[in-house]
């Protein structure tokens, strides 16, 4: 880890144990081997880290400015938040936290929670025009920033929950990728944080006493098809230990060739040997 004299305020006060420090560095070289793996880095380039104020996305924020100080992220960082109207929210937090850590930041207010309650029916779900209307304008501040990439904090939960929820609700075999172009093809998605546990995140955030605030527009809906699936996955986990992480692999490793779909694998160009024996003229 980095001499105390060299750390940021991000990690002024972390927990000095053993546990503390193996978790750390597990986060940093699982982000890192995203990062690499998927060709995220255009050196000179500047990425808008996206910060809800959640567990997650403190996570992202930490790793990224670990791996910034040495050297194996060579781009500049700002953070932003997307004030997005909801009562209650605690608008002073974040760029009071960011200002006390030094971090280059963008504070934004939209107000889309209500054009989501006047737009969604009852009884329906807010996720997706939520996640829609807050992706629009991300994408609109990371062009005003001159970024080149939008950086979310997904973790490898999230990414296996949507999977399983396209799955069984949706009939496809896709999730959440670790990096992506835009419709506009102007900008990168990425989700460095795609191979790190959620419990590995919310025992650092937990660890570093990070303001957390939680989304209440999402929080207080029950019965959410994420919830549900998120319960059978845990239900898996119990019963078998690393279940999750077995399954994130598979991820990993698809073998078109033994899946069903033709746009994948060319089975009807597929050939068997002649038979033993036979020999053509």
């Amino acid at each position: 880890m980095l001499d105390d004299s060299d750390i940021h305020p991000l990690f002024h006060g972390a927990p000095s144990t053993t546990e503390f420090k193996k978790l750390r560095k597990r986060i940093v070289r699982e982000t890192r081997e995203a990062i690499e793996q998927y060709g995220m880095i255009e050196r000179g380039a500047k990425w808008l880290v996206c910060l809800s104020g959640g567990k997650d996305s403190y996570t992202l924020l930490a790793a990224l400015y670990e791996l910034q100080w040495r050297g194996l992220l060579p781009v500049e960082l700002i953070a932003c938040n997307l004030d997005q109207g909801q009562p209650g929210f605690p608008a002073t937090v974040l760029p009071e936290f960011l200002e006390k850590m030094g971090v280059s930041h963008r504070i934004e207010y939209q107000d889309t929670y209500s054009i989501v309650m006047d737009k969604v029916p009852a009884g329906r779900t807010f996720c997706a025009l939520c996640s829609r209307l807050r992706r629009g304008n991300l994408y609109r501040i990371a062009r005003e920033e001159g970024c080149s990439a939008v950086v979310l904090g997904h973790h490898r939960d999230d990414i296996l929950e949507t999977f399983f929820m396209n799955l069984f609700h949706g009939g496809r075999l896709a999730t959440m990728p670790p990096k992506l172009v835009n419709e506009e093809g102007d900008l990168f998605l990425y989700r460095p944080l795609a191979h790190v546990a959620e419990a590995d995140c919310e025992k650092f955030a937990k660890a570093m006493s990070y303001p957390i605030i939680p989304c209440d527009l999402c929080g207080s809906q029950d019965g959410l098809q994420r919830q549900q699936v998120k319960q059978i996955l845990d239900g898996w986990e119990k019963n078998s230990p690393g279940r999750r992480q077995v399954m994130f692999r598979a991820l990993m490793n698809a073998r078109p060739s033994h899946l069903l779909d033709p746009k994948l694998f060319d089975f009807a160009g597929l050939m068997r040997a002649a038979p033993h024996g036979n020999t053509e003229n």
